[in-house]
């Protein structure tokens, strides 16, 4: 695989980037571009790497980016707002268009995890997406914390995000905690973590309690029939972290061409170059893409 490191500008702020290309590429060519999404917390060298590794070993271009407020990015550090990712999605949709290596009327997105819902909502807004793959993702935030939490933490987290709204407004000071405070990892996505998303510097800072209020607020199904490409929508049959319920809620509500497939895995048990799952998911994927 040829990376070539890259910034662009989201909201005027700087963003690092990675544009991926297959070992056989031809200068000149200008190729169908995927854009993997990293999902909560997630950095481009994690997963969107990773997709990026399958992808152009398929054939297809891939470009990766970080986040404002991750890593050395500009933005205020470790803010996770879910309207703004969507804005950094949209921007690199954007930038990538103007890469002689790209063909600009063939981008699509993958999200993964939490981007999933990312980038449907992105697809919704922009027509220059050409189609949209969502792995493992929720849908809508208030919905999936409905699953995670008892109703009496429900009750109480709610309390809680409403209570650090009037503190911000009132103070001007963005508190920070451990990054799972509203987003509860499940047994066996926290081994996943721990052992290998921990081994990445920067992953795993602490995150503003701004991050409950923007999930409970989230919701990519209120303009769903604005999605008018193809949508895969890929899910582990055994994800306790993001059940698999929160992507038939989606899935169903689609009236674009639309596939579903159940992955042979949990949330990201599976997420490894040598791992034959992932292997089959991206082989679907690039088929599904050849839709562009």
């Amino acid at each position: 695989m040829i990376t070539k490191d890259l910034i662009f500008y989201s909201n005027c702020y700087k963003l690092a980037a990675v544009l991926y290309l297959p070992d056989n590429y031809e200068e000149g060519r200008a190729l169908p571009c995927i854009i993997p999404n990293s999902g909560y917390m997630g950095l481009n060298e994690i997963y969107p790497a990773l997709f990026a590794r399958a992808l152009t070993a398929r054939g297809y271009a891939c470009f990766g980016f970080d986040y404002r407020g991750f890593l050395d990015n500009e933005g205020p550090a470790g803010v996770c707002k879910l309207d703004e990712q969507v804005e950094d999605i949209r921007n690199a949709v954007t930038f990538a268009g103007t890469l002689d290596e790209i063909d600009a009327e063939r981008i699509g997105l993958l999200g993964w995890g939490m981007a999933g819902g990312l980038a449907a909502e992105v697809a919704e807004k922009d027509d220059r997406v050409k189609a949209v793959a969502a792995l493992n993702g929720f849908y809508c935030g208030r919905r999936w914390m409905k699953t995670v939490f008892t109703r009496e933490e429900f009750s109480a987290m709610e309390k809680e995000i409403e209570a650090e709204r009037i503190r911000l407004v009132c103070s001007g000071i963005r508190k920070y905690d451990d990054p799972f405070h509203f987003y509860p990892l499940d047994n066996d996505t926290d081994g996943v973590v721990r052992e290998d998303l921990y081994s990445h510097s920067g992953y795993g800072q602490e995150i503003s309690l701004e991050i409950g209020q923007s999930i409970m607020e989230f919701d990519c199904e209120k303009n769903i029939r604005d999605i008018k490409v193809p949508v895969f929508v890929g899910h582990g049959k055994g994800n306790r972290l993001h059940p698999i319920s929160e992507s038939y809620n989606f899935y169903d509500k689609l009236i674009c061409k639309k596939e579903m497939f159940e992955i042979d895995g949990k949330h990201n048990d599976f997420m490894f170059d040598d791992n034959p799952v992932f292997h089959d998911l991206n082989d679907r994927l690039a088929r599904f893409f050849e839709c562009m």
